[in-house]
């Protein structure tokens, strides 16, 4: 059965409805490899969730999963207990879901203001013909717009940056503004792939700390890829463990911890 199959003969399980997320028996194939073999986790409203394990080990295959630029041959993703797979990549933000990726994805010739812009772009009902005419609901779309990025600008203390082009800036600076163009699209669930890659020692706690705040503070959902350990362990109510393609652990950080197919993942050894 193929995944849109699955999706729309699948109904939703008590604990899928009760869940933000609920990935049920996700399985991706790359020719005769297994990328993902049936990964199964729910991810409440509220949680903030890691996800982690070795290189390989398909935990950005899952991401793209959720963001719909891969399809799974088997399997089903629920929003709020209702199935995502026959829903576009372009129309995916639409439905609560927004990300950062491990290489930026900015526009590096426009501005950090403008970027944010992008992000708010998706709560506007324009089209073509009246941004084109310049009609009275237009202009005061793009004002709301522009507020609503400035707001983000001081959330995220960038105003002294904000008018400069995004290639300018250090590479910490530039994960931030690819975070608050994120979080401009007011997403339910946020996605984060590995947002502390190339952040030194006092970013990565700051970037903590910001993601907490963020959690908090804006009433998102983060579903977290990173291979920080410190950093997920230190902010994550529950952890998921993948390897191989397969589910290995799923717990509190203190659990996953200690968990002997986890320590065999990461060290070859479970002693």
């Amino acid at each position: 059965m193929n995944a849109v199959a699955y999706a729309t003969a699948a109904a939703p399980s008590a604990s899928a409805a009760q869940a933000l997320l609920a990935v049920r028996d996700v399985r991706v194939r790359f020719g005769g490899i297994a990328a993902l073999d049936g990964v199964s986790f729910d991810v409440k409203s509220g949680e903030l969730l890691g996800l982690i394990g070795p290189n390989g080990a398909g935990k950005t295959t899952l991401f793209n999963c959720l963001s719909r630029l891969y399809a799974p041959v088997a399997g089903d993703i629920l929003i709020e207990g209702r199935s995502i797979l026959e829903i576009p990549p372009h129309r995916i933000v639409d439905i609560g879901i927004s990300r950062t990726f491990q290489n930026l994805a900015l526009f590096g010739s426009m501005s950090v203001l403008d970027n944010i812009r992008v992000g708010a772009h998706r709560r506007s009902r324009s089209n073509f013909l009246t941004d084109a005419v310049g009609l009275p609901g237009t202009r005061r779309r793009d004002a709301a717009l522009t507020g609503a990025a400035w707001e983000l600008v001081d959330y995220l203390d960038l105003r002294d940056v904000a008018m400069r082009a995004v290639s300018d800036l250090p590479f910490g600076l530039q994960k931030r503004v690819e975070l608050a163009r994120a979080l401009a699209a007011r997403p339910k669930l946020l996605l984060l792939d590995e947002p502390a890659g190339g952040l030194n020692h006092e970013e990565v706690d700051n970037l903590g700390r910001l993601i907490r705040t963020i959690r908090d503070e804006r009433n998102v959902t983060v579903l977290l890829v990173e291979h920080h350990m410190n950093l997920v362990m230190s902010i994550c109510d529950k952890v998921v463990v993948l390897d191989f393609g397969r589910k290995i652990a799923e717990g509190t950080p203190a659990q996953v911890r200690a968990d002997r197919d986890v320590i065999a993942a990461y060290l070859g050894t479970a002693e």
